[in-house]
C-alpha cells in the first residue's frame, strides 16, 4: 500500500485495519510487566470483580490497538506520528477470544501556517470487537507530512 501525505487526506475518509485475537496467556503477561492489578492477572479473582471475569488493561487494549493501526490501510508517510490525543475512552471490557479491529474516520485536514513541509490531521480510532462493539475511542492529532511543501 502506498505512503498517504497529507493531500491525500479529506474529511471523512474512513480506513480500516485487519484482525486481532485477543490471547488469554497474553492479557495476563503484558498486566505482569504493566499493569498487575488481579482482574487482569487471575481468572478467578477477577470474577469478583466490575469486569466479573478476566478483562485486558486498557493499555494493553491501546497497545493492541496501535499494532492493528501500523499493519492496517492507514498509512501516513512517516509512520503514525502522533503530537497527542483527546478522548480517550474504554466502555466495554476486552476478554481473552475477543477478536478485535480498529475504524478509523479523518475528521479534519490541516495544513501547518509555520511549517510548510507538513500538517495535522486529526483521526477518530474505533476500536470494535466481533459484535462491533466499541471497546476503545480516542481521537489521535497526527503530524503528516506533505507530498511537495506549500510556496
Amino acid at each position: 500500500m502506498k505512503r498517504q501525505y497529507l493531500e491525500d487526506y479529506a474529511v471523512g475518509q474512513v480506513y480500516f485495519s485487519g484482525t486481532k485475537r485477543v490471547v488469554k496467556e497474553e492479557i495476563i503477561a503484558f498486566a505482569r510487566e504493566f499493569d498487575p492489578q488481579f482482574y487482569h492477572l487471575d481468572e478467578v479473582a477477577a470474577l469478583d470483580s466490575p469486569f466479573n471475569g478476566l478483562a485486558a488493561s486498557g493499555w494493553h487494549t491501546a497497545a493492541m490497538t496501535m499494532r492493528l493501526l501500523v499493519d492496517g490501510e492507514f498509512r501516513p508517510a512517516v509512520g503514525i506520528l502522533g503530537v497527542g490525543f483527546d478522548q480517550l475512552s474504554w466502555p466495554r471490557p476486552v476478554r481473552p477470544g475477543d477478536e478485535l479491529r480498529v475504524k478509523s474516520e479523518v475528521l479534519e485536514v490541516r495544513p501547518s501556517k509555520s511549517k510548510p513541509d507538513r500538517g495535522m490531521i486529526r483521526v477518530q480510532n474505533t476500536t470494535l470487537n466481533q459484535n462491533d462493539e466499541v471497546v476503545q475511542m480516542f481521537t489521535g492529532n497526527l503530524l503528516v507530512p506533505r507530498r511537495a511543501p506549500a510556496a
